[in-house]
C-alpha cells in the first residue's frame, strides 16, 4: 500500500501495518521519519539492524524478531541499506510477526524493484517514496520552524534555502544553528548572511549557472576547480532540472512582455541574488531547447540509476559541457 510522504509527516500514526519501506534520494526526509517513529515507541525497544548485518546472520535476525515474552518490551525494528536481496526474509516473517514493527529504508528502488512492488502491492505493508523537496517544501519547513522568529522576510528565508541546496539534513542543522544564534528569536540579515556561510555554499550552483548561462571560458575554469561529489549526483541533476523547469515556466508566462518584468512579478518569487543569473539565462534559451536539455537530464539520471558502473563524475561534467554548448546554440 502506497502512503504519501506529506501524510506520514502530519501523522506518523497513520502506520498501522507491521511493515513499512521508506525509499528514495531525500536521506534528510528519511531521518525525521526515524525520529518520528522512535518518539512514537519511547516504551519500546528500537533495534538498529542493517540489510548487510542481516544477510551475514539470518538465523541470529529470525530469533530477535520472533522470540517474544510478555515480560519483554515490544520490539520496533529499523533497518537500513535495504534492497530486493532482503525480500525473501522479509516475505518469509510477514505472516508471523505480530506486536512487532519493523521499518526498512532504502536509497534508490526503481519500478522493477521486487521489495518496492511487493510493499506498494500487499495490504498489509506501507510503502513510503522519499522524493527530493523543491523550494516550496523548503519554505514550508522553514515557516513552520521558525515561526515565532521576527524578521523572516522573503529575503531571509530565501537565504536559509539557498545556503541548503535542497538539501533537508542540511536545512535542520542551520535551523539548528539559527535556533541557537538567535536566541532572542529576531533575525539579522548581515549576521544570518555570515552564520549560513552564504558565499561558501556555490560551486555547484555558479557551475550550474555559467553553463546554463553559455559562458565558456568560465563553465571551464570552474570545471577544473570544482570538486563532483559522485554520491549527489542525481542531486546535481535535480538543481540542473529545477532551473530548466524555473525557466521554462517564465518562458511560458504570457504576461507580462519583458523577461526582466516577468522575472519580477514571478509567483512564488524569485531569491533576489538569482534574479540577475535567470534573467540572463532566459536570455540564452528558448523552450525548443529546454525541453532537450530536460530530456537529456532524464536519461542521464536513468542511466545513474540503472548502471552502478559508471563514471558519474565524467557524465557530469560532460552534461554541463553539453549544456553550455546548448546556451550558445539557442
Amino acid at each position: 500500500m502506497i502512503f504519501k510522504s506529506y501524510l506520514i509527516e502530519q501523522n506518523i500514526g497513520l502506520l498501522r501495518n507491521k511493515l513499512s519501506l521508506f525509499y528514495g534520494e531525500n536521506v534528510g526526509l528519511q531521518n525525521e521519519f526515524k525520529n518520528k517513529i522512535k518518539f512514537n515507541n519511547k516504551e519500546a525497544k528500537i533495534i538498529y539492524l542493517d540489510q548487510e548485518s542481516i544477510i551475514k546472520n539470518t538465523e541470529s535476525f529470525f530469533k530477535e524478531i520472533l522470540n517474544f515474552s510478555l515480560f519483554d518490551k515490544r520490539k520496533v525494528f529499523l533497518i537500513d541499506g535495504v534492497n530486493d536481496k532482503i525480500l525473501s526474509l522479509i516475505e518469509e516473517i510477514d505472516s508471523k510477526i505480530s506486536e512487532q514493527k519493523i521499518y526498512l529504508f532504502s536509497n534508490l528502488l526503481d519500478k522493477k524493484s521486487k521489495l518496492r512492488n511487493y510493499f506498494e502491492k500487499s495490504t498489509n505493508t506501507a510503502s513510503i517514496p522519499c522524493y527530493l523537496d523543491n523550494e516550496i517544501t523548503f519554505k514550508k519547513i522553514i515557516l513552520k520552524k521558525l515561526k515565532d522568529f521576527k524578521g523572516l522576510n522573503q529575503q531571509n528565508v530565501g537565504m536559509i534555502i539557498e545556503s541548503c541546496s535542497l538539501d533537508r539534513v542540511k536545512l535542520n542543522n542551520e535551523i539548528s544553528k539559527i535556533i541557537t544564534f538567535f536566541d532572542n528569536k529576531d533575525l539579522n540579515t548581515k549576521e544570518l548572511e555570515s552564520l549560513l556561510n552564504i558565499e561558501l555554499n556555490h560551486d555547484f550552483n555558479d557551475l550550474r549557472d555559467s553553463a546554463i548561462k553559455g559562458n565558456k571560458l568560465k563553465t571551464n575554469k570552474l570545471l577544473n576547480n570544482t570538486v563532483i561529489d559522485v554520491d549527489k549526483s542525481v542531486y546535481y541533476l535535480a538543481l540542473l532540472s529545477q532551473r530548466f523547469i524555473k525557466l521554462d515556466q517564465i518562458h511560458n508566462l504570457e504576461k507580462p512582455a519583458t523577461i526582466e518584468q516577468k522575472v519580477e512579478n514571478l509567483k512564488p518569487p524569485i531569491f533576489w541574488k538569482e534574479k540577475p543569473n535567470i534573467i540572463d539565462q532566459l536570455k540564452k534559451w528558448n523552450s525548443s531547447n529546454i525541453n532537450k536539455a530536460m530530456k537529456t537530464i532524464y536519461n542521464i539520471e536513468i542511466k545513474i540509476k540503472t548502471n552502478s558502473t559508471i563514471d558519474k563524475n565524467i557524465i557530469i561534467k560532460k552534461l554541463i559541457v553539453d549544456i553550455c554548448n546548448l546556451a550558445n546554440a539557442s
